[in-house]
């Protein structure tokens, strides 16, 4: 997607070889505009997949989530971090290693809000090692839930997130692929 390359080379900020800020665009202040090209090429890579429930974890993912869901019109569902009193005990939980905070937590999705009869698109901001999307995707395992595919804005290649989520079988497409930051320098695939 030339449009995102572009925004992460003039405005993106390499930090050591392993962060990527786009705060300025994409997770913290948000471009709705780039969001709304950015979901319009969600929906066109995983059109025909009959698709009602786009499933993300909080917080950064669901601006991109909610405006990929409203190109497929369905509800986003949001997987919360921590405990959490107002969801209750009935909840699928996962645990995930965060590669931007370095620690473990948990992530739950109320019973309530997917089920066996969903048919379920992860959409995340960034693609590291994979502990967002595998902790996901075990929660649409208890679920019963069969998972469509994974959009990824930014994935990082020289993590092995992508490469071991792809040997289990799982679609992603990520609309940026990032081969290396070594030196500062941004080099895609």
């Amino acid at each position: 997607m030339e449009l995102l390359k572009k925004r992460i080379l003039s405005e993106g900020r390499v930090m050591g070889e392993d962060v990527l800020k786009v705060d300025m665009f994409l997770n913290h202040q948000i471009d709705v505009g780039l969001l709304g090209e950015i979901g319009k090429e969600f929906h066109t890579r995983f059109a025909g997949k009959n698709i009602n429930k786009i499933l993300t974890v909080e917080a950064s993912g669901i601006g991109i989530a909610c405006i990929t869901a409203q190109q497929f019109s369905v509800p986003v569902v949001f997987a919360k971090k921590g405990y959490n009193r107002n969801v209750g005990n009935d909840i699928f939980l996962s645990d995930v290693f965060s590669f931007t905070k370095g620690e473990n937590t948990k992530i739950g999705v109320s019973r309530s809000f997917i089920g066996p009869n969903d048919r379920v698109l992860i959409i995340d901001d960034f693609l590291a090692n994979g502990e967002a999307v595998n902790g996901l995707i075990g929660i649409l395992n208890q679920a019963g839930a069969t998972l469509c595919g994974v959009g990824i804005v930014i994935e990082k290649a020289y993590q092995k997130g992508g490469r071991l989520l792809r040997e289990k079988g799982v679609d992603i497409q990520s609309l940026v692929i990032i081969k290396s930051m070594k030196g500062g320098k941004i080099e895609f695939v």
